[in-house]
């Protein structure tokens, strides 16, 4: 390649989005325009087998609506959205063929699939003479840059949230360009609708907007809302999935419509209103998704492996049957059927009730922790290839830095915990909203009376338990002891 490859400025750039469908703080955009180049934006929609695009349904009619969102923007800056489907090598030749284009920028991804794929087009269309550069901002640090003491990758999380917080603040924000220099044609584009991406018949998704706003637009207002109402007092209060104290912002990030130090540096200089320790614990969990890519990028076969191999011979059940009545809510513990209903209504699940889901899959069912990944990949509107399987894994035992397997959720006390008037139970579980407090988080136990005043029948309009938690505890902690050799 000619030797200013590199760092040649080119009079074309094709402007590649993957998951950073943004204008602020998108650093291949803002050095593209820096340059005085034509900027092409264009969005390729990859074949799914290569993992690089939406991880399931949910997240596709996500990808339409933030697809739209970003058009939209870019016309306001003077540009526009270029939609191709294919291999990426493929769509990217093609198009420089038709512009002329000259130089490929984009922002880094860390899924091991995406890796793959931008090493390869880097290195040929660099040894074409082509400019390509990308660039980082879709997490907080760089899986290659930030290491142990002893030169190694993280495996635990406290130590690695140590080093990320002693590494100095993210970078500023980049402000969004005023004006974005456009082509002197347009090359063709396909029709989002032809990629049909939103569900029909039926259409399953009709109630998430209700409760989401994709795109850049949205995750700002998300950002503000929160701050505005929900961070303080998020540390104590964020594991009560009625109350307002989370941010929601997992989706926006999952397509990078909002980037995490976005997020980082609209946390400072709030702590005159808001305590310190709310503020820190909210940064933690973007450290938590960081420390989950750090871990995919290390350990590439994460949604696949245990981690720890000593699980490969964990002895999981077959049953379709009670994974199916999982999945639809069905299981006759209040607070695990609220959190699959909301899963199915909204595209999202509040976080400690994901935790509760999944031990209830893995430790009351004995079901393979790798289904409940692929069922969450498919539903939810925030899969992430790093955070889903890593915290399947931390619930199951099997990850790096997971809880002990013997820590096994009783869905009756953790309902009453973190759902006592019941209320979250009564929104995605409506049969039961007249059960009275004291028998709300366990209506099998409840007497006939209270049931019938209810309007309960159980077995009828709400589901006996399909398994018994104290047997079901049990005979995890057996197979759990069995595997161990004990």
């Amino acid at each position: 390649m000619p030797a200013d490859a590199a760092t040649a400025r080119p009079r074309t750039v094709l402007l590649w989005f993957r998951k950073d469908l943004r204008l602020s703080d998108h650093a291949a955009l803002a050095t593209a325009v820096d340059a005085g180049a034509a900027v092409i934006p264009v969005y390729i929609l990859e074949p799914r087998e290569t993992g690089t695009g939406p991880l399931g349904a949910a997240q596709e009619w996500w990808l339409h609506q933030s697809l739209e969102a970003l058009a939209a923007s870019l016309k306001e800056h003077g540009s526009d959205l270029v939609l191709r489907r294919g291999p990426a090598a493929e769509v990217l030749d093609a198009l420089i063929a038709e512009t002329g284009a000259d130089g490929v920028f984009w922002n880094r991804r860390y899924d091991p699939p995406g890796i793959a794929v931008d090493k390869a087009i880097k290195s040929d269309l660099t040894a074409r003479g082509l400019t390509v550069r990308s660039f980082a901002g879709q997490i907080l640090h760089e899986p290659t840059k930030l290491k142990t003491g002893a030169g190694g990758h993280f495996r635990v999380y406290t130590p690695f949230w140590k080093a990320l917080d002693g590494s100095g603040e993210p970078p500023e924000p980049i402000p969004v360009p005023k004006r974005i220099p456009s082509p002197a044609s347009w090359p063709k584009t396909d029709a989002l609708s032809d990629w049909s991406l939103l569900p029909t018949r039926p259409n399953w998704a009709k109630g998430f907007a209700d409760h989401f706003q994709p795109g850049e637009a949205g995750a700002q207002a998300r950002l503000e809302a929160f701050i505005e109402t929900g961070l303080k007092g998020y540390r104590e209060r964020r594991d009560f999935p009625a109350e307002p104290h989370v941010s929601m912002l997992s989706p926006h990030l999952a397509q990078g419509e909002i980037s995490p130090a976005s997020v980082w540096h609209a946390t400072r200089g709030l702590d005159a209103h808001i305590p310190m320790e709310d503020l820190i614990h909210f940064r933690k969990e973007l450290a938590w998704r960081d420390f989950s890519y750090h871990l995919l990028f290390h350990f590439p076969c994460l949604s696949e492996r245990n981690w720890n191999p000593k699980f490969d011979a964990f002895p999981w059940r077959d049953a379709p049957d009670l994974l199916e009545k999982w999945q639809r809510g069905q299981t006759g513990y209040p607070i695990v059927d609220a959190g699959m209903r909301q899963l199915w209504q909204t595209g999202w699940m509040h976080n400690r009730v994901r935790m509760i889901t999944a031990s209830f899959l893995i430790k009351d069912l004995l079901i393979d922790w790798r289904e409940g990944e692929r069922w969450f990949r498919d539903t939810l509107v925030d899969a992430d290839p790093a955070s889903n399987a890593a915290s399947w894994q931390w619930v199951a035992g099997s990850g790096a830095d997971a809880a002990p397997f013997f820590r096994i959720f009783n869905p009756v006390s953790q309902g009453e915990k973190f759902d006592p008037e019941g209320a979250y139970i009564r929104r995605f579980v409506p049969e039961l909203k007249a059960m009275p407090n004291k028998f709300i988080h366990k209506p099998s136990e409840a007497p006939l009376t209270a049931l019938r005043d209810a309007g309960v029948s159980l077995g009828k309009t709400y589901p006996l338990p399909i398994v018994d938690h104290g047997k079901a505890r049990d005979a995890a902690m057996a197979a759990f002891h069995g595997l161990r050799g004990e």
